[in-house]
């Protein structure tokens, strides 16, 4: 629903942020990592992630995609919250978690305050497809073409496409063509499918 947000920082903690964006200002929910990333900064774009639930809207906040992809897989793993996955970035970078499942080592994340065995071995046996096997979160989310690219992947995957299939194919497509219209990729890739 919510894609960024930028306006001045007013407050910031290592757990929250406040951002004044026009006659608003947003109480955002952000790891440690991005306190890190921020900390020194007055001001600037923050990428959203929206959690509805019966009693609460919340705002988690990230300094980069990467993070906030991160977090997005973290969640969907059964019996992981956005809390436990806040905890999970505070704790590693985005960088060190995907290499973890990567590699499915289990010690890195156990090695996280309330992240037992199991738990460790239920992110990793799920994430392990969705991360890729030999690439990197930045590979499959920030080419150059990274809007373009994100673009034609959401059109695609409203159109009841899966994600991993177009994902592959839209790799494919840029390889050859990288400067293409996000419209264009979406017709490319419509070939394909």
């Amino acid at each position: 629903m919510y894609e960024f947000i930028e306006g001045e920082y007013v407050e910031k903690s290592p757990a929250h942020l406040v951002v004044m964006a026009g006659s608003l200002a947003y109480y955002i929910h952000i790891s440690v990592h991005t306190y890190t990333q921020i900390s020194k900064l007055d001001g600037g774009r923050i990428y959203l992630h929206l959690i509805v639930r019966e009693d609460a809207r919340l705002l988690f906040g990230f300094s980069g995609r990467e993070e906030r992809e991160i977090f997005r897989m973290l969640i969907s793993v059964s019996g992981v919250g956005a809390n436990t996955a806040r905890l999970i970035l505070s704790s590693l970078s985005p960088e060190e978690i995907s290499q973890a499942i990567l590699k499915g080592n289990v010690a890195v994340l156990q090695g996280i305050k309330g992240i037992g065995a199991k738990s460790a071995q239920r992110i990793i046996v799920d994430l392990k497809d969705k991360i890729g096997k030999g690439a990197g979160i930045d590979e499959l989310f920030f080419s150059q073409d990274n809007t373009n690219r994100e673009e034609a992947l959401s059109a695609l995957v409203a159109l009841g496409f899966p994600k991993k299939a177009v994902e592959k194919i839209l790799t494919r497509i840029l390889a050859d063509q990288p400067d293409l219209s996000a419209e264009e990729i979406v017709k490319a890739a419509l070939k394909f499918m």
